[in-house]
């Protein structure tokens, strides 16, 4: 069975060192390939973790003339190993759309967004060029959860809960957000996939149809055309390295199988063998799980 990681990170040196938690052990591509092949994983997607580089290095622009052509690079040194994922200058609007072409110049295949910049998500004005682009070129944007400042930061700094909850709060908000803004129909042929099982949202289905539906009797929320779950269901979501089978299949029921990728968020979770075999041993038909290890990923990637 092939496998493909959809969630796995390695940080150029020249920008991992001007960041505060990815200096040691996330640019070590000699490890990240020996760990893919003892998992027996045959290409893997490498995205930005989202990080405070752009801060020391003096804007996101600085860090993308790094870190895009790097990751170009590692994709052009191991073409069979690698699927590139480039980043956007988000604190410069007038160059983001630039960027994207440079990033299917480059050779690069997908978009690394994380899920808000300085508080403002992804379906907000300044990020419609990006998407224009990013459908225009047939590039899938992976959304992964933003670390620096996330919703909630600034009533809770505690190094546990930040990642656990507000880490997921902020990438469910993004999903949503795209959602009530419409930009998912507006950008129909756009393939979106959330780390994290788009976070709490397999949690939530349930409440966002029966609170919308209340909503709507009252005229309190506009008229999305369908029920909330049932447009969420057109998103894709990435494992990021669970190893509970009971989130796999909640997974399954709120998205189905056809929209669930397996990603290992290497070297952030390091037990790439046991997260795959929680997706080999859960029920599924065989179809069902070649999907989700390897299937959906070449789906999305055209």
């Amino acid at each position: 069975m092939k496998i493909l990681d959809a969630h796995n990170h390695w940080m150029p040196p020249d920008v991992a060192e001007h960041t505060t938690f990815f200096k040691f052990g996330w640019s070590d591509s000699d490890a990240l390939l020996k760990a893919m092949d003892t998992a027996r994983i045959e290409r893997a997607v490498l995205l930005y973790p989202s990080s405070d580089a752009h801060v020391k290095m003096g804007g996101w622009g600085k860090v993308c003339e790094v870190y895009n052509p790097a990751i170009a690079a590692q994709v052009k040194q191991h073409p069979d190993r690698f699927i590139g994922a480039g980043i956007i200058p988000a604190d410069s609007p007038k160059s983001m759309a630039a960027e994207v072409d440079r990033i299917k110049d480059l050779g690069l295949s997908c978009l690394s967004l994380s899920s808000s910049y300085d508080g403002r998500f992804l379906d907000e004005d300044v990020f419609a060029p990006v998407l224009e682009r990013a459908e225009k070129h047939g590039l899938p944007i992976f959304v992964h959860s933003q670390i620096i400042n996330p919703i909630g930061f600034e009533r809770v700094k505690d190094p546990l809960l930040m990642p656990v909850l507000e880490f997921l709060m902020d990438v469910s908000m993004c999903s949503g957000r795209l959602m009530m803004s419409g930009t998912y129909a507006k950008f129909p042929k756009l393939k979106f996939v959330f780390a994290h099982f788009a976070g709490v949202m397999p949690f939530v289905f349930d409440r966002l149809d029966s609170t919308y539906t209340m909503l709507r009797g009252r005229n309190y929320v506009k008229d999305l055309g369908q029920l909330p779950s049932e447009i969420m269901r057109n998103i894709f979501v990435d494992t990021s390295g669970v190893k509970s089978p009971t989130m796999i299949r909640m997974a399954l029921e709120t998205f189905g199988a056809s929209q669930i990728l397996w990603g290992s968020d290497y070297p952030a979770q390091k037990d790439m063998i046991q997260s795959i075999r929680t997706v080999q041993s859960i029920e599924a038909t065989d179809s069902e799980r070649k999907l989700m290890l390897g299937g959906n990923l070449l789906k999305v990637l055209g």
